[in-house]
């Protein structure tokens, strides 16, 4: 079940919602919660749920076990402990076929490679749980006793498949003590149509055309504007796709009294490869950078120890994203730019409409990378862009394409954009004080979520077509 679903939308999240309403005892709303999420998480094989309930019970006794004892020594040994466990077991299921395809290649052994199927999530709840342990030895969270309430913060269905990565520390009271207010369930609400609607509409459109012009089978024979075209159409869709997850995640939590941080902040409009990164996927990579990064070292070292940490990083942030040399090479591809910005260039000295440009395209052919796991066919596309595998330039299919989505690409390209954001914050700075306006606002802060939900529902009803690219994750 994912959340851009007519099953999802109008029956189990509704059914949350009236039943979290229903229950007025906190501690028997977060039992319905736990209940629904773990059958959420069930839908994709009830096989899942317990290594979610095993991986939760070895984190849940760490923490127990490191805030019972005052030997540093011991607290250190279960912290330890507990995550060689935990990264075990998420390499087991994620990276175990990616070592043993690379050793045949190498060796010829072994012979046959199994089959391990990813279980859903597996790295967001995994990163959730190990956040959890290290705050609870570093002394910033409490330790959660109860361990189905740690089991429900694991699972909460609103972020447990598609993140944002949330700390413990910043939902506990939200378990705990959380209230519904009518502001924010209408921001809840909100939040959560503009969310489905990138998805159902704009997310899946350009999904549509970037899967017709990147096809595996007719990829070698794509003219050149039709790699561009699609790549373009890939870049937004990826974008769209993820934040639209974020945005119904944030949505929903705020409807059920949940507090979840913001994961995107228009990482397109960014200048700088440093700050597209502070703007895309944020809880990822503040928790490379709180649990990583500072650990090694940080930037309070010489340079080459630097650059050490920052490699680390972004092989890691590469491997996490994906067992598959290609996201590898897509996290140290950033790491190069990165450290480029860092030591070699002075990116001030250069315009910021230029800069920003240079940004795009490097974020660009980033895709290019993150999108073909096959290196056969990552080749032919890297050519196929600059025309070194004697396509056309153009060609009618590619014409068509571009005249057919030319109005919607357009729409999408200034949806990635704060331009919708700073219009609705023009339009209510505008009615302040006038009667007339303000009720003309509030007409329309209630339908707009409404009109967006019709739409979508209409989209997700009319096309079969609703890919999720982070079940891989």
């Amino acid at each position: 079940m994912v959340f851009s679903s007519l099953l999802f939308v109008f029956l189990f999240f509704i059914a949350n919602i009236l039943t979290q309403a229903l229950v007025s005892d906190m501690r028997k709303k977060n039992i319905v919660m736990l209940c629904f999420s773990l059958f959420f998480y069930a839908w994709a094989g009830v096989r899942y749920v317990f290594l979610l309930l095993g991986m939760t019970a070895i984190c849940w006794l760490a923490g127990r076990l490191i805030a019972h004892t005052n030997r540093k020594q011991e607290k250190k040994l279960w912290l330890t402990v507990c995550i060689v466990l935990v990264l075990l077991i998420l390499g087991f299921f994620k990276y175990t076929g990616f070592f043993l395809r690379n050793l045949q290649g190498l060796t010829g052994f072994p012979k046959v490679i199994p089959e391990i199927a990813l279980p859903i999530g597996i790295s967001f709840y995994t990163f959730q749980l190990l956040s959890y342990v290290v705050d609870v030895y570093r002394g910033d969270a409490e330790v959660q006793e109860t361990y189905w309430l740690l089991l429900l913060y694991a699972s909460l269905f609103h972020q447990c498949i598609a993140g944002p990565i949330v700390r413990y520390r910043d939902v506990n009271h939200d378990i705990l003590h959380r209230k519904t207010t009518l502001p924010e369930i209408s921001r809840g609400v909100t939040r959560f149509a503009v969310g489905l609607a990138k998805k159902a509409i704009l997310a899946n459109g350009c999904a549509a055309v970037a899967d017709s012009l990147l096809a595996s089978e007719t990829l070698a024979s794509t003219s050149v504007l039709g790699m561009w075209l699609g790549m373009i159409a890939y870049m937004l869709q990826i974008y769209l796709d993820f934040s639209a997850y974020s945005d119904m995640a944030i949505g929903m939590g705020l409807m059920c009294g949940f507090h979840y941080k913001e994961n995107f902040n228009y990482p397109y409009v960014a200048d700088s490869i440093t700050d597209f990164w502070r703007r895309w996927h944020i809880s990822l990579s503040s928790f490379f950078r709180d649990y990583v990064y500072i650990p090694l070292g940080g930037n309070r070292c010489s340079k080459r120890r630097h650059i050490f940490n920052m490699f680390v990083v972004w092989a890691l942030t590469g491997m996490w994203h994906g067992a598959s040399w290609n996201y590898i090479f897509w996290g140290l591809y950033f790491f190069v730019f990165l450290v480029a910005e860092k030591y070699l260039l002075d990116v001030d000295r250069i315009a910021k409409p230029v800069r920003h440009l240079l940004v795009l395209l490097v974020v660009l052919f980033g895709w290019v990378l993150f999108r073909f796991e096959d290196l056969s066919q990552l080749g032919t596309a890297l050519g196929g862009m600059f025309g070194f595998n004697r396509n056309a330039f153009t060609n009618l299919e590619t014409g068509l394409m571009f005249k057919n989505n030319v109005f919607f690409l357009i729409f999408a390209c200034i949806a990635v954009t704060p331009v919708g954001k700073n219009l609705t914050n023009l339009l209510k700075n505008l009615t302040k004080g006038n009667v007339w306006g303000l009720r003309l606002y509030g007409v329309w802060d209630v339908a707009c979520p409404l009109i967006l939900v019709f739409l979508s529902a209409m989209a997700l009803a009319g096309n079969s077509y609703n890919p999720f690219l982070y079940f891989q994750f």
